[in-house]
């Protein structure tokens, strides 16, 4: 008897589903439908993201070899679009290319690139410290104490890794500009930071010892 209850209360619930499986064949395969497009949506989105990245490396390493075989035609163009194309990898290798090449003599446009990859890119965050820095260190023989702090002051108040990098540009800034009291103190947080560079904080240190004591 409790078998055969057994088997007729499986076969109910068999019955249930099927009935329920019916009435919702609409919703259900709607939802199927959404599901499919949203897969298809992702994978075509991130082959679309994988093309276009592979076109703005291919991008950048025609314009650096052509700049390295003085075939200079386009080459600011070509570099400023990786920049605008805001790829995490060679948009700030697009930058540092067009620095160290001295291909836009304009401190204003460099800036402006400067803060569209700090501002405008999802980056680590310590390779968003490290491109504050090199603005910072771009900007350093050119602008006022205030200026480069405003620039720098976000990596000031980090725990960032190169924040004893940070430190060490204003305490050198400071002391060749005359004023050794905030040389001083910039060197001694170097000392004083547990994450400091140990080049970076021996440096500092000398310098303390050697050139501001008050001996």
């Amino acid at each position: 008897m409790d078998e055969e209850i057994s088997i007729i209360n499986t076969e109910s619930r068999i019955d249930k589903i099927k009935k329920y499986l019916i009435s919702s064949r609409k919703q259900l395969t709607i939802l199927i439908i959404v599901i499919l497009l949203i897969l298809i949506g992702f994978f075509g989105y991130s082959k679309h993201l994988n093309e276009k990245r592979l076109q703005i490396s291919e991008l950048y390493n025609t314009a650096t070899l052509n700049f390295i075989s003085n075939q200079n035609k386009n080459i600011k163009d070509q570099l400023v679009y990786i920049i605008k194309a805001k790829d995490p990898t060679y948009s700030p290798l697009a930058l540092y290319f067009i620095i160290e090449n001295d291909i836009i003599s304009s401190k204003n446009e460099i800036n402006d690139y400067f803060n569209v990859i700090i501002n405008e890119i999802n980056l680590e965050k310590e390779i968003k410290y490290l491109i504050i820095y090199k603005k910072a260190l771009f900007n350093s023989e050119n602008e006022n104490e205030n200026e480069l702090l405003e620039i720098i002051n976000p990596l000031l108040k980090s725990d960032s890794i190169w924040k004893s990098h940070a430190l060490y540009l204003m305490a050198e800034y400071f002391y060749a500009n005359g004023q050794r009291q905030k040389a001083k103190d910039f060197y001694a947080q170097i000392i004083n930071l547990e994450k400091s560079n140990k080049t970076i904080k021996l440096e500092s240190q000398k310098r303390l010892n050697r050139d501001l004591s008050e001996k």
